[in-house]
């Protein structure tokens, strides 16, 4: 098999002021002499499930950070349902990110709060809403992820399946109408990844989120997308739905799903 790429293909948007979902625009981003964006381009439809796949290290997580501005681009733009979000000031694009939930890799949980005060912080700070209303929005959160009974336990207390789902609970409770994964199977045994795997799917199908999902975990990327693309050197090298993917000849994606160290994208 050659280990020469083919041409990447044309993700781009003739309109993003129009496109109902999230455009990036040739977003390049740079970290000292690391070019970890290269011209990204990208589409996700309004509804779908997206899982962007490639090795460690490939700009993953930096492009999720990128979409609701947590890391501002060096070149390019980023749009959503027609709003510019790397032209917007400080007050639009804080309720912008309202729209949005995201499950960080760590999940991210404060080890000095409980698993309730962590979910309900943000409506805390968001919101003028009474304790009680808080916190009952906070157990119905978890309820969804199914961890009722654990509202006044610390984080320390939880396994690493657990903190993901609290994560989750945490990631839905401004009732976004999108939803960012950052490796949400990374770190745990493949029956509890499956258990993530089938609350992702849950909540796309109740809550009628937008999900964008990055792993380099294969079994979790065809259970749960609808379109797959793959990432490798800072550029999408190839996009499909989950059966184009499963049957394509493309060296990038069979090396990935293969799982294999000889190919075109290389070990180190």
């Amino acid at each position: 098999m050659s280990d020469v790429l083919p041409t990447p293909p044309d993700l781009s948007v003739a309109d993003p002021t129009s496109f109902a979902g999230v455009v990036v625009d040739q977003v390049s981003k740079r970290f000292g002499e690391k070019v970890v964006l290269d011209r990204c381009d990208l589409a996700i439809n309004k509804g779908e499930t997206l899982v962007v796949v490639g090795r460690s290290g490939q700009g993953k997580s930096v492009l999720l950070k990128h979409i609701v501005r947590l890391l501002e681009p060096d070149e390019g733009r980023i749009w959503v349902e027609g709003h510019e979000v790397t032209a917007l000031e400080r007050s639009p694009l804080m309720e912008l990110r309202k729209k949005f939930g995201m499950l960080f890799q760590g999940s991210a949980l404060f080890d000095s709060m409980t698993v309730c005060e962590n979910i309900g912080l943000i409506l805390e700070e968001h919101t003028d809403w009474p304790d009680e209303r808080v916190r009952a929005r906070a157990c119905e959160c978890l309820e969804l992820v199914g961890l009722v009974g654990t509202e006044d336990k610390l984080p320390s207390a939880l396994s690493g399946g657990m903190k993901k789902r609290a994560g989750l609970a945490r990631a839905i409770v401004m009732e976004p109408e999108y939803i960012l994964y950052d490796e949400p199977t990374t770190g745990l045994d493949p029956i509890t990844a499956d258990a993530i795997n089938d609350l992702i799917i849950k909540l796309q199908r109740e809550l009628n989120v937008t999900s964008i999902v990055v792993t380099h975990d294969m079994a979790s990327a065809f259970k749960v997308g609808d379109r797959m693309a793959m990432l490798n050197d800072g550029r999408m090298v190839f996009h499909g739905t989950v059966d184009e993917v499963r049957g394509s000849d493309h060296p990038a994606v069979r090396q990935f799903i293969e799982g294999r160290a000889d190919g075109p994208l290389g070990v180190f």
